[in-house]
């Protein structure tokens, strides 16, 4: 075995390869069908999109779980351990159980080199194959057409949304970007299009591939009954396979987005997946996904941590605070990466901080420094009251903060996971429950 450990892997995958992101299909194809993984047995359901994607696939996994299939999920990044990314039934499988698929890996790529990303997709595919999973839950990485999970046909495409991201790869506006996205499609198979407002390009391509589509707004929707702002319910209607309209009652609303939430209920309805209306609430409502509005109890005082990085992400995160004002004020802890477009992200969020404490993230290459983002809130009209490391920052906002204040962790996948870390680390100091 070349490394014992998931630790020493990740470190070499980490410089093995000129470049952290190599787009194409080539090399990573080659090496899939060495390893006989490109034509699995399970159904496949590759999900794409902004901002959205990770909760479609928690729950799409976890509806399909709840109806006693056998299913993995693919994810990226993962916040506090690598295994997050490869899970079965909701499940990481084990770091051993990684090591051996890379190990394989490197055996059949021989002189092929492949990228850190590449080498994950593989080692999930391999393992879903071991265990015979019934379904695989893959999402996109970066753009769709050439990310590495698109070697495989999917039975169900799905685009959560399109918004301006990642410029350097998928192009400058939403027709280009959505044409990156739809490059997930397949001919005559589904696709869910949950974005209301699809660019151009992805009502084009689903038209030329012949595809089963089912859009959101034409063919599936959901709304919140009544008027009343606090209302907790939604209800949910689409198509079946068939194209049959099903219409499910009212029911709770879940914790994560209902864009997402939709979706996953259409995939479900075309898969002819049973379940009753209690079992599809039930499993809505007990779906979490670390980093996506989540809500963790410290020292007396409400942390929300958000994944939100950029303009239509903080856009939603701001309208789900609106929606659940708070008595006391507003703390921020945030970082964001450089190539984001981060005053339109933090422009959503400066009316309602009432403080910002920025994290410095200087071991991240691709961090905006605490002085660029300091920047960014003066233009806003936004004080900065403190820059610093992890550790400093919570311990200034825990001095600075009371009980009846929330503090909002949010900017990157890197500040919640540091966030999160000092969280799990510190929690049995804690008075409240993580």
């Amino acid at each position: 075995m070349r490394f014992s450990s998931l630790a020493a892997w990740l470190g070499w995958l980490e410089q093995s390869h000129p470049k952290e992101i190599d787009l194409g299909l080539d090399r990573i194809r080659q090496v899939a069908e060495r390893l006989d993984l490109l034509t699995p047995s399970a159904t496949v359901i590759t999900v794409a999109g902004t901002n959205g994607k990770g909760s479609c696939v928690t729950a799409t996994a976890g509806l399909l779980h709840a109806a006693n299939f056998k299913v993995g999920t693919y994810t990226s990044p993962h916040l506090l351990h690598y295994a997050e990314r490869i899970q079965i039934n909701g499940k990481p499988v084990a770091d051993k159980k990684i090591c051996a698929a890379f190990e394989k890996i490197s055996d059949a790529a021989a002189a092929i080199s492949l990228t850190y990303f590449e080498y994950g997709t593989l080692a999930a595919l391999d393992i879903f194959r071991q265990e015979n999973v019934d379904y695989m839950v893959l999402e996109v990485g970066l753009g769709g057409r050439l990310d590495a999970v698109n070697i495989l046909d999917a039975d169900v495409a799905v685009i959560t949304s399109i918004a301006i991201d990642h410029q350097a790869w998928l192009g400058d506006n939403r027709e280009l970007i959505g044409r990156e996205k739809a490059g997930i499609l397949r001919a005559g198979q589904f696709f869910v299009c949950a974005d209301q407002d699809p660019p151009q390009t992805v009502i084009e391509l689903a038209a030329q591939l012949n595809t089963q589509s089912y859009f959101a707004g034409r063919d599936f929707s959901f709304n919140i009954p009544g008027t009343n702002t606090h209302n907790k319910l939604w209800q949910w209607q689409g198509k079946d396979a068939q194209g049959r309209d099903i219409r499910l009652p009212p029911m709770q609303a879940p914790h994560l987005p209902l864009p997402s939430m939709a979706a996953a209920l259409q995939v479900i309805c075309l898969l002819k997946v049973d379940m009753t209306p209690e079992q599809i609430e039930q499993t809505l409502l007990n779906l979490v996904l670390a980093g996506r509005f989540q809500k963790i109890l410290f020292e007396q005082r409400e942390f929300i941590l958000d994944v939100a990085h950029n303009p239509a992400a903080t856009d939603y995160f701001a309208k789900r605070l609106q929606a659940e004002p708070n008595t006391g004020r507003t703390f921020a802890l945030v970082a964001m990466m450089s190539d984001k477009d981060r005053r339109a992200s933090l422009a959503n969020m400066a009316g309602l901080v009432d403080e910002w404490y920025l994290l410095d993230l200087a071991a991240i290459p691709r961090a905006a420094s605490p002085e660029d983002i300091t920047e960014d809130l003066l233009s806003l009209n936004a004080q900065v009251t403190q820059s610093g490391d992890i550790d400093t920052l919570m311990h200034a906002l825990l001095q600075k903060s009371g009980s009846q204040d929330r503090i909002l962790v949010f900017g990157s996948f890197f500040t919640v996971a540091a966030g999160l870390a000092y969280l799990h680390m510190n929690s049995h100091d804690s008075r409240g429950s993580l």
